[in-house]
This record gives structure tokens, sequence and C-alpha cells, in this order.
């Protein structure tokens, strides 16, 4: 990006240099929106009953990469800023402190799948079958949450470092693996024991650990920022300090946004077993088609991340009115690719007719929810945090989905006894409602003057 003049790039040259960052994150994503729901998508041929349990087991995995992306955002704020500059031991330093947090969090919630796995269920339903089915499934998984959190840092080290096609790749081998081993122990093939739910946990912790394994080997490729052993053991203080300005609001958002959304499926998962099985078949569909605006959202934190790095704050504030005008395109095409989907959603989910019902108007309302939430993506998610201006997310999600959506659901659910449509409906307007302030926050551009300190300073 030298002699970068972003006032004078011609577009065709501006699309360039975003979708090459951006489309190997957004396969990426793919790859770990697939490696996620893999388990659920295939055990669909098992039953409804073990679609629902192992979908609602997952929302753990769910809450954990909450954490896991408060930790990866916070470092790819401060990666892509001395990177930028070309402090490598900065981003070295960095990088020890961000995985032994990451070991810290991993241990935990292996701890907890592992010994309170009927507990953690019985939150989610109340129907002591799917009960019975997700707590087998999240002991034999619990180990996979070693392996997740290691991987997840050395992925979000090579996409900040130029190594995203390389990050890809192991992303995508990871989700083959885990496919294949899926059908094997799912299904029995090769002469295997068919384990149904049990095969499909423990193709989780195998295909985790090969990704694991692969992303420290490439990893340590020449040239590339290492994992040093003294660095994690004497952390650099100071740094911390500046990781934990930009992530602590960061992780205050995920957590206030995450635990809202992981409301929404308690409260769908207390409607009935045909609510549930339609809500995950419909959160699948979303979660495998809103990868490029991620993409999009995560490329742009990191393009005007290191833009900021270097004190270009002009170009940087270019630079995201250009990505607003992208992913609004691409958030109309999301919504738009949902809906030419839904057929074959239908036909494929094999659901039952009450639940193929629920899942028909489902996917409309998941249409407007996608649109809307590929903007605040990009701006809450990402521009704005790298400018250090993660406070305004916390406050835009406890307001919207902690006193207004969160309240109404559980008011519409329990107590007006509204239809379970009606409902889901309502659970999914918390994108829309944070669309407006979004872009008004945007437009007063506080993500650049919050910039105290470029990595030149540091």
């Amino acid at each position: 990006m030298e002699g970068f003049n972003q006032r004078m790039m011609p577009r065709r040259m501006f699309l360039r240099q975003v979708l090459t960052l951006a489309l190997p994150i957004a396969f990426q994503q793919l790859m770990l929106s697939l490696s996620s729901c893999a388990d659920t998508l295939m055990v669909t041929a098992v039953g409804q009953d073990e679609l629902s349990a192992v979908s609602l087991a997952t929302q753990f995995q769910f809450i954990f990469s909450l954490f896991l992306a408060a930790l990866t955002l916070g470092m790819s704020v401060l990666v892509a800023q001395y990177w930028g500059a070309g402090d490598t031991d900065a981003v070295e330093r960095v990088l020890a402190f961000i995985m032994l947090y990451a070991s810290l969090l991993s241990l935990v919630f292996f701890a907890a799948t592992l010994l309170l796995p009927y507990q953690l269920m019985s939150v989610m339903t109340n129907d002591a079958a799917l009960t019975a089915i997700g707590a087998q499934y999240l002991r034999i998984s619990s180990v996979s949450y070693l392996f997740i959190g290691l991987s997840q840092i050395y992925l979000c080290l090579m996409k900040n470092v130029g190594a995203a096609v390389t990050g890809m790749m192991v992303s995508t081998v990871g989700v083959a693996v885990h496919i294949v081993m899926n059908a094997v122990l799912i299904y029995g093939w090769m002469g295997m024991p068919k384990l149904g739910v049990l095969g499909a946990a423990a193709s989780t912790v195998l295909s985790r650990a090969i990704e694991l394994t692969w992303s420290v080997i490439a990893a340590r490729h020449s040239g590339r920022p290492r994992m040093r052993l003294r660095m994690m053991l004497h952390p650099d203080v100071p740094l911390q300090k500046d990781f934990w300005r930009y992530s602590l609001p960061v992780l205050g958002n995920e957590l206030v946004w995450g635990c809202g959304f992981t409301m929404y499926t308690v409260i769908m998962g207390h409607l009935g077993a045909d609510a549930v099985a339609a809500n995950s078949v419909a959160n699948i569909v979303k979660d495998l088609l809103v990868c490029l605006s991620l993409g999009l959202g995560n490329a742009g934190g990191i393009l005007v991340g290191n833009l900021l790095g270097r004190n270009a704050f002009d170009q940087a504030r270019i630079m995201g009115d250009r990505l607003c005008k992208l992913v609004a395109l691409v958030g109309g095409g999301t919504g738009l690719l949902i809906i030419a989907a839904r057929p074959l959603a239908l036909r494929w989910a094999g659901l039952t007719p009450q639940s193929t019902h629920y899942l028909s108007i489902m996917l409309f309302i998941c249409a407007y929810y996608a649109a809307c939430g590929c903007m605040t993506n990009l701006t809450i998610a990402g521009i704005f945090p790298a400018g250090g201006d993660a406070r305004f997310g916390l406050v835009c999600d406890a307001i919207v989905m902690w006193l207004i959506v969160v309240p109404v659901g559980l008011l519409a659910a329990f107590v007006l006894k509204l239809p379970v449509l009606a409902v889901y409906a309502l659970l999914n307007t918390d994108e829309c409602i944070k669309l407006v302030p979004a872009l008004i926050h945007y437009r007063k551009y506080r993500w650049v003057r919050n910039v105290t300190r470029s990595a030149k300073d540091r």
C-alpha cells in the first residue's frame, strides 16, 4: 500500500485491493461456518430431535466464539497497526499474551462442557429428550475447545500479516476432514460403527486437532511473526494495557450481543421441538450465505486499521466511505440470495410439516435481517473498533438487545403467548434497529478522531 492515494484510486483498483483481502477471509469464514454447522447439517438424516439437540448444544461453541472474537478483534487492531509500521517484535509480543488468554479460555469451556453438560443443556430447552442427546454431544466434543482457541489465534495472525490465503487453506482442509469424518462416524461408512450424534462430536475433535497442527506449522513460515514461550511467560504489560483498552469494550459488546442472541435461541428452545428445528435450519442457511459480507467487514477493519496505524486519517475516512457503499450492495444481494435458496432449503431439511411451515416464513425474515446485518457488521464490528471506538457498539447492543428486543421477545412468547412466527419476527429486529444509529454515528467520524496513538507513536 505504499504510495497509496485514496482520493485518486480508481474504483477498479479499490475493489481489487479490498477483495484481495476480503475473499480469502470470507472463504475462511465460510469454512468456519461450515465446520460449526457441519454436525447439525449431517445429523439431519439421523432425526429431527438429533438436529435440534445438536443445534442447541453448539450454542456453547457460539458463546466460546464470542470471547475468541474479542481476543482476535483486539489482536487484529494492534497487529494491523504494528505490522503496518513494520514492528515485528511488537507483533510477537502481542501474539504471546493473546495465546496465553486463549489457552485459559479454552480450559474453562473444556471443563464446563465436560463436567456440566446436562446442566448446560437444561438452560437451552425444557425438552428432556433434547437435553439428553445434547449432553452426550457436549461431553464428547468438549476436548475440541482445547484446539479451537489456539488455532483461531494463529489464523487471525495469518490474515493480518499478509497470509490470509494460507489461513484459508488451513480452514478448508479442517472443514473437509470434519465432513469426511462426520460421514464415516455418523453414518457408519467404511466399515465403522454408525454412531450418530456421538460420531458428530468425535469428528469435531479430530478435525480441530488437525487444524491446530497445521496452523502451528504454517505460522512458523520464514518471515512471519512467531510464538515465543519466553514472551508468553513474561507478557508485555504496556501492550496488554493497549490491548484491553481496545478489547474490553469489544468483549463487552460481543457478550452483550452474543448473550442476547443466545437468549433468542433459548426463547425459541422453549416453544417446542418444531420451532427449534426450523430455527436451526434457518440459522444454518443464513450463516452460510452471509460470509462475503462478514469477510468485507473484517477486511474493512484491517484496511482502515493499517491506514490509521500510519496516521493516514483522511485516507482511512475515504476508504470507510467506499466500503460502506460496497457493503450496502452486498447486503442487498445477500438478502436476495437467501430468498433464492429458500426452495432448496425446504426440500433438503426434511422436517415435519409444521417445522417446514415455520422454516418457509423464517427464511424471508432472515433475508431482511442479513441485509441490515451486513452494514452493522462493517461499522460496529469492523471500522469503529479499528479506530478505537468500540464503546458505541457496546452501548448500542446493550440498549437494542437487552432493553428492547429480549424483553419484547420474552413478553411475546411467555406472557402474550403469540404464535411462533410472530415471536421469531420480533426477535429478528435488532439489526434493523441498530442500522440507523450505526450510520448516524459513522458519519460523525469519531472512529477517526478517537485514534489517540498511532503505530508510529508506539
